[in-house]
This record gives C-alpha cells, sequence and structure tokens, in this order.
C-alpha cells in the first residue's frame, strides 16, 4: 500500500471535484492557442523577415508544449484511467460524492446508496485517491 501525504491526498481530491472543470479548461486552452487573436511578433522594431512564416507550426508546437496543458491532461487523463478501471460500485462512489453537485449526501448516505459501511465507503476512497495520484506522480 503506497503512502501519500495529507496534502496530496487533499490535492486529489480537489482535482476530482473540479474534474469536469478542468476538462473545460483545457478545451478554453487548445481554443485560445489554436484560434486566440494574440499575435506574438518576434520582429520587434525591425522589417519584414525574409523566412517563411509557419503560423499552424507554431500553433502546433505551442499546442503540445503548453505547461499548462500538459499538467491539465496528465490529471484529467489519470483520472479518466482510474475512473474507468474501477468497478461500478466504486465508479457509482466517485460520481456520488465528487461529481453530484450540489453535493447533498454526508458519507453515511453515500454508503446507504452503495449498500455497504461508511468506513467501507472511506476504504474504497483513501484506495482511487492513491491509485489516481500514483499515476499522476504525486505522493
Amino acid at each position: 500500500m503506497i503512502k501519500i501525504k495529507a496534502g496530496t491526498f487533499k490535492h486529489v481530491e480537489s482535482e476530482l471535484y473540479a474534474y469536469h472543470d478542468t476538462r473545460k479548461e483545457i478545451v478554453r486552452l487548445k481554443n485560445e492557442i489554436l484560434y486566440g487573436t494574440s499575435s506574438s511578433d518576434e520582429n520587434v522594431g525591425g522589417g519584414r523577415s525574409n523566412l517563411p512564416g509557419d503560423p499552424t507550426g507554431k500553433k502546433a508546437t505551442l499546442m503540445v508544449t503548453h505547461s499548462a496543458v500538459i499538467q491539465l491532461e496528465l490529471i484529467v487523463n489519470s483520472i479518466s484511467e482510474v475512473y474507468t478501471q474501477l468497478p461500478e460500485e466504486k465508479q457509482k462512489l466517485i460520481r456520488l460524492k465528487y461529481w453530484t453537485k450540489p453535493q447533498t449526501l454526508t458519507w453515511d448516505g453515500i454508503a446507504r446508496k452503495l449498500n455497504v459501511s461508511t468506513r467501507q465507503a472511506q476504504r474504497w476512497r483513501d484506495e482511487i485517491i492513491r491509485e489516481i495520484a500514483k499515476k499522476i506522480g504525486w505522493r
């Protein structure tokens, strides 16, 4: 069993809560890169360049090297991969605890819906959080 720091545990939980918003943020950032109006003129104060421009190449390079996009995709892909490998009852735990808004259920309510004890539901959560942290590379 992998031991992770308390701060890491809370961070992974916050990423689970924000999973759908993070996916939207990735799309927004990619659209900003592709269709953004900001021009990165490297020829400040000079005349026209004699080199051919490659705006598509620049956008493609920026898309795959943009650090925020890379980090957000790592988080989203790790959560998605762990989630899809879970059995149905543990997927339901994730949906009930992290993806249901507004959250109206306590741990007791979530456990009742899953037909397990509260402690068992929390153990499942702990396992899932540790697995996501391991996939992301956090400790």
